[in-house]
């Protein structure tokens, strides 16, 4: 299997039809922002949301809420011990403190009750991680935001097309956020989009993303904000990708099958979650072994490099990177479920241009891993 196979999107000429619209000299002047303002409506609607605000990447949407909210210098921010930095370095944009918390066995997504326990008279919001296509405990993290007054924000990175009890992905909380990098389920190369509902909210977070500027006097600064303007070139590409998301998603959960059904020989593995309660997108499948294996995941991708096969470890605790070392706001004895998921856990290929005979190859070689072959 090529190691380019490991993630990426799949084009087709409907997508290099509307980019090639969105090049045209129309849609530079009079159709500046007509993809952008198309992309972000039809993406609202889908969620069931009232306003989308699209942003040169995912990590910039949440900066954005949580500047709208105001959070600030003294503030804490709850996150999940494990999920990609981006769902905590804008905390410490903001200059506000990450609070790292574990994690449930069965959806690696953050534990309610931990939750609960990390609140202080510092928390000032929530931000619960859907990781790879898993679903978060929402009903139970609404309650806690309601309870203490404290907004909760939905980290729908990568869980684009998934649903938990009849609502989307991307419906809970006070706002919610996407990503569209390259190796999501739709791209846009890089970008990222922001939902809410709260009016006032939403007409906060469009005025930071243009510099808080004046919209009718030009050149004059109200505020200084952020640049995280999108443009219309990458929004025609992630809306005809939009456009193609139930095929999309579609290919996401037959990797996912195939995977399930090639590796079943293997006792003791425990995959994304896909129930009764949880509609998974399968942003990408992922793997947690049993610790009677007694290998963690640096062997397994070890092994699989030996015969020129990528890999990609699991989610590392944020405490246990140096970037986040000095919070001491996390450790193994703190979350000690996020530290054990994922030293056994491995994310398989997600490529959309994946075919069976690449999926054969991998589950093949994790086989005889495995089965110490």
């Amino acid at each position: 299997m090529n190691p380019r196979l490991m993630a990426g999107p799949w084009i087709t000429d409907l997508e290099r039809k509307y980019v090639a619209d969105a090049l045209t000299e129309e849609s530079w002047y009079d159709k500046r922002y007509y993809y952008v303002e198309k992309f972000e409506k039809e993406f609202a609607l889908y969620h069931d949301r009232k306003h989308a605000l699209m942003t040169p990447n995912c990590t910039q949407a949440i900066h954005l809420l949580l500047l709208s909210l105001g959070i600030k210098e003294g503030d804490e921010v709850i996150v999940p011990e494990c999920t990609w930095t981006s769902s905590a370095a804008p905390v410490t944009y903001c200059k506000a403190t990450p609070i790292f918390c574990d994690i449930l066995r069965d959806s690696w997504c953050v534990n309610p009750e931990e939750v609960r326990n990390n609140i202080t008279a510092k928390t000032k919001a929530i931000i619960a991680v859907d990781l790879y296509g898993n679903m978060a405990n929402m009903e139970e993290l609404e309650k806690i935001s309601k309870e203490f007054n404290i907004p909760l924000i939905e980290d729908s990175a990568e869980a684009l097309g998934s649903v938990y009890r009849g609502k989307r992905a991307g419906k809970f909380g006070v706002g919610s956020v996407f990503s569209f990098h390259s190796t999501k389920t739709i791209t846009t190369g890089e970008g990222g989009m922001l939902l809410l509902d709260d009016e006032k909210l939403y007409k906060r977070a469009k005025f930071l993303r243009d510099l808080g500027r004046d919209e009718k006097r030009s050149y004059w600064i109200l505020e200084t904000g952020p640049k995280y303007m999108p443009d219309n070139l990458r929004a025609s590409l992630g809306y005809a990708q939009f456009l193609r998301l139930k095929e999309l998603v579609d290919k996401k959960r037959w990797i996912f099958e195939k995977f399930k059904e090639k590796l079943s020989e293997i006792k003791g593995l425990q995959f994304n979650v896909d129930n009764n309660d949880v509609y998974n997108s399968v942003w990408a499948t992922s793997i947690v072994w049993d610790d009677s294996y007694g290998f963690d995941a640096e062997y397994v991708a070890k092994k699989l490099g030996e015969v020129n096969l990528p890999a990609r470890h699991f989610f590392y605790p944020l405490s246990s990177m140096p970037g986040y070392s000095h919070y001491k706001t996390g450790s193994m004895e703190k979350n000690p479920v996020a530290y054990d998921i994922s030293s056994r856990g491995l994310t398989l290929p997600c490529a959309l241009v994946l075919k069976e005979e690449d999926i054969d190859e991998y589950a093949n070689a994790l086989i005889k891993i495995f089965k110490n072959e």
